[in-house]
């Protein structure tokens, strides 16, 4: 008895689902991003309005003042849905993990410098409350957006931040110990120099309009705070007293690096699609650009002593750059 084996093709009768069909065309195949993504948002047959908020539909695209034709044009350039962005950050958690093992193993916590071991202490571990605050600013982004385009991966920012809370409380009980997490917690609410700071954050989350929000803290805040933090004041730790600190934020190094082409991509599709938007973008960039240095100020010299006001001009001028880009030209 003989067997012949043969190689047969099988043509599928479609390549996607029909909602993607309709916006790539019916013989294109779709990435697993898209299917997982596009025209997944809610959009009918809502049972009420909600009792605390008549005027809006649960999900309603004018809980911002931010008009798009297509709400899905706000893709993430990065592709990521849930298989794909536990999988990188799981990638980033390993990392992570192996340079607090490794700076814990070799002692390094212990050799570390005084004098900046507690800039490090003081610098570093109010700022996860800081990051507390981004995780509920990105939780709400995602309750009151519109699209899940916008609002997947505003919710995966969120759990980073609440990632990046955990690490900085790590990193104080590595270089220190109970009693500077509890000091860092009575600097957060008393000390002078987190007051403004404290205040911004606590004004983020009364903000109702969600894209305000998003310019608030994902452009505004955090290309400011993450570019003082984790490159101005980890690079001078490192000439001070050696790489063990950058080694413990390298994770939120790597993560401002991956979110910017998020953020940056966000914002030039929106300002693209009308004059409104960019115009109502530019104020809002404005108002919060200025805040934020203002509350920054007294925090980086914590970290940088006199070096401070120049290393903000740096963060400052580059955040522009990358609006710039965008399609926002700040005024000088």
């Amino acid at each position: 008895m003989q067997i012949d084996l043969r190689t047969v093709s099988i043509m599928p009768l479609r390549q996607t689902y029909a909602n993607i069909a309709e916006r790539l065309g019916a013989d294109k195949a779709a990435s697993r991003y898209l299917e997982g993504t596009m025209d997944v948002q809610a959009s009918a047959n809502f049972h009420y309005r909600p009792t605390w908020d008549p005027e809006h539909e649960i999900f309603d695209p004018t809980r911002t003042r931010i008009t798009m034709t297509d709400w899905y044009a706000l893709k993430d350039p990065r592709q990521l849905y849930y298989g794909t962005y536990t999988q990188a950050r799981a990638r980033m958690q390993e990392t992570a993990e192996s340079d607090f093992e490794f700076v814990e193993t070799r002692g390094l916590a212990d050799q570390y410098d005084d004098a900046a071991r507690r800039t490090a202490l003081d610098f570093y571990v109010p700022l996860r409350h800081v990051a507390w605050g981004a995780n509920l600013n990105g939780a709400s982004q995602c309750a009151y957006g519109y699209g899940t385009a916008i609002t997947q991966p505003c919710l995966y920012a969120a759990m980073d931040q609440l990632g990046i809370a955990q690490y900085l409380t790590r990193l104080g009980l590595l270089l220190g110990q109970q009693g500077d997490l509890e000091a860092a917690k009575h600097a957060w609410m008393e000390a002078p120099a987190w007051q403004g700071l404290r205040r911004l954050v606590e004004d983020t989350l009364v903000v109702k309009d969600w894209f305000e929000l998003y310019m608030a803290q994902n452009v505004v805040l955090d290309g400011l705070l993450f570019g003082l933090a984790y490159k101005e004041v980890d690079n001078a730790l490192v000439e001070r007293a050696g790489p063990a600190v950058a080694m413990l934020t390298r994770f939120q190094a790597e993560w401002f690096q991956d979110a910017c082409k998020w953020v940056d991509s966000i914002v030039k599709t929106a300002a693209a699609e009308n004059p409104e938007n960019k115009t109502l973008l530019l104020q809002w960039y404005a108002h919060w650009r200025t805040r934020s240095l203002e509350a920054l100020e007294p925090v980086a010299r914590l970290g940088l002593g006199e070096g401070a006001n120049a290393a903000l001009e740096r963060v400052a001028a580059a955040l522009d750059t990358r609006m710039a880009k965008a399609g926002l030209q700040v005024s000088a």
